[in-house]
């Protein structure tokens, strides 16, 4: 580590929570898990990471009515991963467990959902899947070693075979009918190609794929034309550019964040235009601050957009982190 980023590094432990002084020490420091026991400990014992994993074991008890939600379970369960946590953690097996028992013929694992007639949907309480859902609990599933060519492989290979040359499109099962966003048919789902980025970057099989290429590609190119295209109302303006955390929605972080895992985008002009937009809210300690916040989240570091937040400030080094 330069001594500048030692600096930083030291300064984020000492304003962390336990939570987070475990993320930080097993993600940016890699130490072993084995010595990280003490802290890891007390990690669980916060009383916000002991609510989230309460709120994960009845992991189909809440309803997915939309996906700008930062409390859905899913999030809640992607969030603890990240920190490090994984099936050795009782509730967290108890919620894998319920993902993979409801799995359609494709491979693909399902939300319980909720479409209104009016949308196209059947109005009822039915266990289905949509593009911007589905990612996210095949991505859960891998976080938590789960075995990959008999429950991931199969639901990914279907995934991937409805992407096209400008990304992902808005897709859902037939269980909800004929429901689709607000933007033109042809057009990608921003959403659901950034989180279909995500799940491809963690897969070496379809790492450098053209799937994986045309996603990329897409996303940089939504950000050279900001001005001008807006597919299915997902925009690159001025919320987008703002600082937030976590990175469960589309966002300046979230979108910096995946594409940083692909090696062969870190030199491209317009990525390294996101990276220097999100440097240049960097403060002298080496601190971010949020700029927007998720109302739900006020018990957290990143709920609020008055100080700097250790935990938006991790998420920001981890990119760094990558382009080294």
């Amino acid at each position: 580590m330069r001594l500048m980023e030692k600096m930083s590094y030291q300064k984020l432990l000492e304003i962390s929570d336990d939570w987070l002084k475990y993320a930080i020490r097993l993600n940016l420091g890699h130490e072993p898990k084995n010595d990280l026991v003490e802290i890891r400990n007390a990690a669980l014992a916060d009383d916000r990471i002991k609510r989230y994993l309460s709120d994960i074991v009845n992991f189909h008890e809440t309803l997915v009515t939309y996906h700008k939600n930062p409390v859905l379970p899913i999030q809640k369960l992607l969030f603890l991963l990240d920190l490090g946590f994984d099936t050795e953690v009782p509730e967290i097996k108890a919620a894998i467990e319920e993902i993979l028992k409801h799995r359609d013929e494709h491979g693909i694992y399902q939300s319980m959902s909720n479409v209104p007639k009016h949308f196209g949907g059947s109005g009822e309480d039915v266990f289905s899947w949509c593009l911007c859902d589905a990612p996210l609990l095949l991505l859960a599933l891998l976080k938590s070693d789960i075995d990959y060519r008999k429950y991931i492989k199969p639901g990914v290979d279907h995934l991937v075979s409805l992407c096209r040359d400008n990304g992902f499109p808005c897709a859902v099962s037939p269980e909800l009918g004929k429901f689709r966003g607000p933007g033109k048919k042809a057009d990608c789902c921003p959403y659901a190609t950034l989180i279909m980025a995500d799940l491809l970057s963690y897969i070496p099989e379809y790492r450098n794929s053209q799937a994986a290429v045309s996603s990329v590609k897409a996303l940089l190119s939504l950000w050279e034309n900001s001005l001008t295209q807006h597919p299915y109302m997902f925009f690159m303006g001025r919320d987008f550019r703002k600082l937030k955390a976590p990175s469960c929605w589309y966002d300046i972080v979230s979108v910096a964040g995946v594409l940083s895992k692909y090696e062969f985008v870190r030199e491209d002009p317009h990525f390294l235009e996101m990276i220097k937009h999100i440097k240049g809210k960097q403060d002298k300690d080496g601190l971010f601050t949020p700029e927007s916040a998720y109302q739900k989240l006020k018990d957290w570091d990143f709920g609020q957009k008055k100080v700097p937040s250790p935990y938006l400030t991790y998420l920001c080094y981890q990119i760094f982190k990558r382009l080294e």
